[in-house]
This record gives C-alpha cells, sequence and structure tokens, in this order.
C-alpha cells in the first residue's frame, strides 16, 4: 500500500519486546495506523526496550514480522529506546537545573506500609541521586485532558498524581519519562493506546508541561480482557498471533473495534485495511475502558462478546 505522509500528523506504535504481540497487541497496533492513515499521516514503530533486563533477544524481530505479516506498514526507520540514554539523560538534567527533581530513596514496600500512595517523604531531605530514584515534583498535576473517544477525561486516581518516578534506584529511566521524552523527539502529535494506560495521562502531560512541548493528542479505547479487570497481556500468558491467519487476526480485531461490516466483506489484507482506512471514525468505536473476549486459548478464532 501506498499512502502519502502528511506532516502535521505523526502517530506511533511502541511495543515492548518482551514477548510476541498478541490479539491485544493488534488491536492497539490496527487501531493507531488506521488512525494515521486515515488522517494521511506518519505512523512510526518504536521499540520499548528501555528495560533491558526483560527484553528477549530476537523479538524485536520477531514483532517487526508480525506488523509485516499483518502489512502495517510503518515509516522511517524503527528507534530502539536502549540507543536513546543520552537523550533522557539530557532531560533530566534539563529538569534538574529547573529544580523539578529530587532523589527518593523510599522503596515499594515503604510506600505499600504507608498507604500506598507516596506522600513526598524525600522531598526536602536533599538525598544524593546515585542509588536514588529521581522524581519530579508534581505539585499541580494536569488532571483534565479532552480525549479524542472519550471526550472530557478527569483523572482522580492518587497513584496517577503523585511525585512520578523518572529515574529508578537501579538507574534505568522509567516508562513515562522515555514515552515523553520519545514523542517529543519524533514530532508524535496524536496517539491511539489501550485505556489501560488512560491515568498515566496525568504524568505525561504534567511532564510536558514541565518541558515546556505541546503534548499530543490521545485516544483510549477499549483493551481486551478474559475477564473483568484482567487484560489480555503477556504476563497473562496470551496466545502469540499466527501470521498465517493475519486476515482473521485482522478481521477479528477490526470487529472488536466496531467495524464488523467492514470485517466480513474483504478476503485480501490490502482490500481491508484499505476499506477499514476508508471507514475510520471515532464515534464508531465502543466508548468502553474493556471488552470481554473469550479466553486467551481461542481469542484469535471467536468475535467479542457483545
Amino acid at each position: 500500500m501506498n499512502h502519502c505522509s502528511k506532516p502535521s500528523y505523526t502517530g506511533r506504535f511502541a511495543p515492548s519486546p518482551t514477548g510476541p504481540l498478541h490479539f491485544g497487541s493488534l488491536i492497539a497496533a490496527l487501531a493507531s495506523f488506521l488512525d494515521a492513515r486515515a488522517n494521511q499521516g506518519r505512523w512510526l514503530v518504536r521499540m520499548e526496550d528501555i528495560d533491558r533486563p526483560r527484553c528477549i533477544a530476537g523479538m524485536d524481530i520477531s514483532i517487526l514480522d508480525c506488523l509485516a505479516a499483518h502489512e502495517l506498514t510503518w515509516d522511517g526507520d524503527v528507534r530502539y529506546q536502549s540507543a536513546q540514554l543520552r537523550n533522557y539523560d539530557e532531560v533530566l538534567q534539563t529538569l534538574s537545573a529547573q529544580q523539578a527533581l529530587y532523589a527518593c530513596q523510599c522503596t515499594r514496600k515503604q510506600i505499600k506500609a504507608s498507604g500506598g500512595v507516596y506522600q513526598g517523604t524525600c522531598r526536602d531531605l536533599k538525598l544524593p541521586p546515585e542509588g536514588n530514584a529521581l522524581r519530579l515534583k508534581c505539585d499541580q498535576p494536569v488532571t483534565t485532558f479532552t480525549d479524542q473517544l472519550l471526550g472530557p477525561v478527569e483523572i482522580n486516581d492518587p497513584h496517577a498524581l503523585e511525585d512520578t518516578v523518572l529515574r529508578r534506584r537501579d538507574g534505568l529511566h522509567s516508562y513515562n519519562l522515555v514515552v515523553v521524552v520519545d514523542d517529543i523527539a519524533q514530532g508524535v502529535n496524536h496517539i491511539v493506546r489501550g485505556s489501560d494506560l488512560l491515568t498515566t495521562t496525568a504524568a505525561h502531560l504534567t511532564l510536558y508541561r514541565q518541558l515546556g512541548a505541546q503534548p499530543p493528542l490521545y485516544a483510549h479505547i477499549p483493551v481486551a480482557a478474559t475477564s473483568s479487570g484482567r487484560k489480555l497481556s503477556k504476563q497473562n500468558h496470551a496466545r502469540p498471533l499466527d501470521n498465517n491467519r493475519a486476515l482473521q487476526n485482522l478481521q477479528h480485531a477490526l470487529s472488536f473495534l466496531g467495524f464488523s461490516n467492514i470485517a466480513e466483506n474483504h478476503s485480501t489484507i490490502s482490500a481491508l485495511l484499505n476499506a477499514a482506512i476508508a471507514a475510520w471514525q471515532y464515534n464508531k468505536i465502543p466508548k468502553r475502558h474493556e471488552i470481554i473476549v473469550d479466553g486467551a486459548e481461542s481469542t484469535y478464532h471467536n468475535a467479542p462478546e457483545s
């Protein structure tokens, strides 16, 4: 498929090479791909391999092969977070110069014992950064935004509004730091992702504001779940996508997203995707946090429950 690019729209899909793509991954990839192409935009792929101990050797190639088998063709080079460490450190230095960071020695166990929500215990201790986590001061976190799918959103979860960890105690940069830095660096201005990440938007928007950067527009789509509150995921041993069933996988993902009429009427991947691009509208996607699908073993052979 040849699609013209339009600089005004840049979207992305950012999987972690910690396991193969599954049905839930496909939903996120497909939705972000369709949104980009429907807006004549660019669609980037980024490997979130910042947590090196959890990454599996060669899994990035497996993920890219899977996307290619489903004809979800990306623009430009694939960006690897593991190659961006200097960028992350430079942003931390900028935030430190703004006096927006402080070192924290609290462990998860200690925070849990004191109620589970971090209360700024180390803010005024002036601890050395070495061997400690670095947190962003979130005195006035951004708590409201307009979601492209859900409309006005207000985030009240105290865990999402606490001082955000940007570098862990073990020295690894946190997801909340690297995702924002990478999106700024790549000019990403539209993000379509699962609703399980909805509350993290508060931390991301707060960091965008601190860095003086324009935040992207967000659209949070339903996640696939095997039961209420149990998202289909690698941790839950979700069944990997079968590349030999790419057309069927895409048909089921489109049905999940509310486009069952498109899914049923095309016999090739190219025709299916082109029809889906032409039909893409947010108002067809269910405004739900999750949709229950049949068990992980049969997810790819059954339509989602209504």
